[in-house]
């Protein structure tokens, strides 16, 4: 995908019956495939209603057909759009007819993300612009749509850009000074380079403060709840999902299998996971479980460890201390298990913990819910604020977590009273490139062709 120079063709709409199908070709030169299809050149960015015919002439379809010549186009090449009648059968036939008048030139079907690697290869739009296509495309809440639309425009790699400016004018600085070692110490003081380099990599946690909030925007919130059997974890879903979307009993044992639910938090996507009672049995099927259970835990960014306050049996709060102990294993690094004591409408007043001690909710009456809510934003590490927020993938962030370390090794170096030039100089090269590849500038090319595999097809 990455060398083809071939036209392409793709239905750019979602699958399903619509009143408009949309058809795009791609390619370096389409005036002959143009031709081809409806006997006539068309004008540029004009739209004509046309009749496409089938190999005997009979009519397939009307519609409209509108050329882009490149680079005037979203792929910077050129760019035939055919607007259909949204019947799937239709688009299929359509597709068909295009693909054998455009034998002869070597049209072939796109390949997932196919169009917007085109324009990020003709210099249409960079690599986060790119991503934030479909980020648009898969955005799950009102905010996201805003923040996927900023990056979209240019406002992340506009920042990104803006960084990486700052290191080249101190790398030129510091490179310009290594033929003269004696100098050194004195180009750091007459220079500024450290009060530049700390400038610089103030901006930088800013960034990533703000990448951080435009992940959890973008990929949303996984939220695992855990705990021992008929402690109330279907109760706690339905309250957070504000419907009942699992099934609530007595019998300790009735969730199997992980129940999933996704919610918005004030526009933060929270994907929920009911997990099933963690505990020894015989069961087969609860068992088959209690196994998904443990992988959801190992994948949440936040888990519920949910606790029953009426345990009197030693057996069963030594259980409980261990299943939290398992727990804490398993989580991931960065995630963290936050502990609620459910059933408080059943507390009496003297047996509530104190302010501070732990949180207290009932999921059979709704106290407290909206306590927890909050609190998951917070835990999670939810700013509460939309405003001029960007979407961020993990990718960006492991690159700016990579760039802010070279910048604080490049500190060190400063700091130094033997300070070595050219270390400086390389850490800055290094958080240079970590930033280059976030808009592509430097990025290996089995990576762009797994970020643009990812796309879906037409786009």
């Amino acid at each position: 995908m990455m060398t083809r120079k071939v036209p392409i063709i793709a239905v750019a709409t979602a699958p399903g019956r619509a009143g408009v199908g949309v058809i795009r070709i791609s390619g370096p030169d389409l005036s002959l495939i143009s031709k081809a299809l409806f006997q006539k050149t068309l004008k540029p960015r004009e739209a004509h209603l046309l009749t496409l015919r089938d190999a005997v002439g009979a009519p397939i379809d009307q519609l409209i057909a509108i050329h882009f010549i490149g680079p005037a186009s979203f792929t910077g090449e050129d760019v035939l759009e055919l607007q259909c009648h949204g019947g799937p059968q239709l688009l299929e036939l359509v597709m068909k007819r295009c693909l054998e008048l455009g034998r002869d030139v070597g049209l072939v079907i796109a390949e997932p993300g196919e169009f917007t690697l085109r324009a990020y290869l003709n210099n249409k739009i960079d690599l986060a612009q790119a991503e934030a296509i479909a980020d648009l495309i898969d955005a799950q809440s009102e905010a996201a749509v805003r923040g996927a639309a900023r990056s979209l425009q240019g406002a992340f790699s506009q920042n990104i850009n803006e960084l990486i400016e700052e290191i080249t004018q101190l790398r030129i600085l510091v490179e310009s000074t290594l033929d003269f070692p004696e100098e050194e110490i004195e180009f750091l003081e007459n220079a500024q380079a450290r009060d530049r380099l700390k400038r610089t990599r103030d901006q930088l946690q800013a960034l990533r403060d703000g990448a951080k909030q435009g992940k959890i925007l973008r990929d949303g919130i996984v939220l695992v709840l855990v705990g021992a059997p008929n402690v109330g974890k279907s109760s706690l879903l339905n309250q957070l999902a504000g419907e009942d979307v699992a099934i609530v009993t007595a019998i300790a044992g009735t969730t199997r299998d992980r129940v999933k639910e996704s919610i918005s938090l004030d526009g933060v996507p929270v994907h929920i996971i009911d997990t099933a009672g963690l505990r020894d049995t015989d069961d087969l099927v609860e068992l088959k479980g209690i196994e998904r259970s443990w992988d959801a835990v190992r994948m949440a960014d936040l888990v519920i460890f949910l606790r029953d306050p009426f345990l009197v049996s030693l057996a069963d709060i030594a259980a409980e201390q261990v299943l939290k102990g398992d727990i804490l294993e398993a989580i991931p690094s960065k995630c963290q298990v936050f502990e609620v004591i459910n059933k408080s409408d059943l507390l009496l007043e003297k047996d509530r913990p104190k302010d501070g001690q732990a949180m207290t909710i009932s999921a059979k009456t709704g106290e407290g819910i909206d306590g927890l809510k909050r609190k998951i934003l917070e835990i999670s590490g939810w700013g509460g604020t939309q405003e001029g927020t960007i979407l961020a993938r993990r990718r960006h962030l492991d690159c700016l977590d990579r760039a802010a370390k070279h910048l604080e090794k490049a500190q060190e170096f400063a700091e130094n009273g033997n300070i070595s030039l050219d270390l400086f100089a390389e850490e800055l090269r290094l958080a240079q490139d970590q930033l280059g590849q976030i808009t592509g500038k430097l990025l290996p090319d089995d990576l762009l062709g797994k970020i643009f595999s990812q796309f879906c097809i037409g786009k």
